[in-house]
């Protein structure tokens, strides 16, 4: 279960951004409730996306936003040559084994935003066409790009799951507490 930040450290604006990112990790994780690894991979819609690959790819972006921010390469390289493996699982690699990924990656996003000195703290930005040259975000930035991008695929995740089974998040909201929607 990817990492909650706990209700009462949301007074202050780090606890409330990290607590909206926990919200948004929270609709793709539950996406993926009852699913096996081949239900997971599967394309039930027009798109190319998957629940495994949305999964694969949300943890991977955090991580390598969170590492640049600390000024360490992300821990996987893409580029043209492997980029679509970011979006499917490759090798021995399974929902659950991304999904433990992810909470580490949450718990490390969660120390690093927290023990930042401040939010105004910035970074470069990397090296690449679609970002302005020279460019450096803060800290804050990095926490609603992240929030950003994990909405985004969080509502992904909410189609594909429909897709699948007619699950809707509101279906998988009360299997996650051991209820049904009625």
């Amino acid at each position: 279960m990817v990492t909650h930040v706990r209700a009462e450290a949301q007074g202050d604006e780090r606890g409330a951004l990290l607590s909206f990112l926990a919200e948004q990790r929270g609709g793709i994780r539950r996406a993926l409730l009852g699913l096996t690894d081949e239900q997971a991979s599967s394309r039930p819609s027009a798109s190319e996306l998957t629940l495994a690959g949305l999964l694969k790819h949300v943890a991977e972006v955090e991580q390598g936003w969170v590492a640049r921010a600390k000024g360490e390469a992300p821990a996987v390289k893409r580029d043209e040559s492997n980029w679509d493996e970011c979006f499917r699982l490759a090798g021995d690699e399974t929902v659950e084994s991304q999904l433990a990924y992810w909470e580490q990656v949450a718990a490390d996003t969660e120390a690093y935003v927290r023990a930042v000195p401040s939010l105004d703290d910035t970074f470069p930005l990397p090296n690449e066409p679609w970002f302005p040259p020279d460019e450096s975000v803060s800290v804050r930035w990095l926490v609603l790009h992240l929030i950003r991008e994990t909405a985004r695929h969080a509502g992904h995740a909410d189609i594909i799951r429909e897709s699948l089974d007619g699950a809707s998040a509101w279906d998988l909201v009360a299997k996650e507490q051991g209820a049904s929607w009625e």
